[in-house]
């Protein structure tokens, strides 16, 4: 009996320890998302909003996290067929004045603006039929990273950094 009461007493002490709970788990929620990914908008032109000048919004189809990043590029040309992105904010100094590309983001949408120190109807060839390239980017990606590093950042740097799949572009 002596025996077997220290056998009994660590049987059920390990009981106790292996179905205790983690209190760690219970601080991440399993969100359904559509990121990290990479969206294009094609053929777009800003419009003139008179409270905000010309601007371009998209609302996304599920909202992100309030920590998450957008992270806008533009298409600025192209190099042997292949696209040049340009990260915005942007600032574009032509004959006619500078033209800055800026944009704003919540959880739920984005808008993209173009302003300048001229009339930007002027040059439709910098506000009509513009292509966008939208990388959504989950903060947990980020973990020691901050807006200021992303700013930073070519798109070809982000996409490897966040290991991003850009070979599926999606469209919102």
């Amino acid at each position: 009996m002596k025996k077997f009461l220290p056998l009994l007493l660590l049987l059920v002490s390990s009981v106790f320890i292996f179905s205790c709970k983690d209190d760690d788990d219970d601080n991440y929620v399993q969100v359904d998302v559509d990121y990290p990914a990479v969206y294009d908008f094609r053929n777009i032109s800003f419009t003139n909003n008179p409270s905000l000048g010309w601007v371009y919004s998209q609302s996304f189809t599920r909202p992100m996290l309030d920590q998450d990043y957008v992270v806008i590029f533009r298409q600025s040309g192209t190099d042997n067929g292949n696209p040049v992105w340009q990260q915005i904010p942007k600032t574009l100094y032509l004959n006619e004045g500078e033209l800055d590309y800026d944009f704003d983001f919540t959880k739920n949408d984005f808008a993209i603006y173009a302003g300048g120190t001229y009339n930007l109807a002027t040059t439709p060839q910098y506000i009509n039929n513009q292509t966008f390239r939208v990388v959504l980017v989950p903060a947990v990606f980020g973990k020691n990273a901050n807006l200021e590093d992303l700013h930073k950042m070519s798109y070809e740097e982000i996409i490897r950094k966040y290991n991003i799949d850009d070979s599926k572009i999606g469209t919102l």
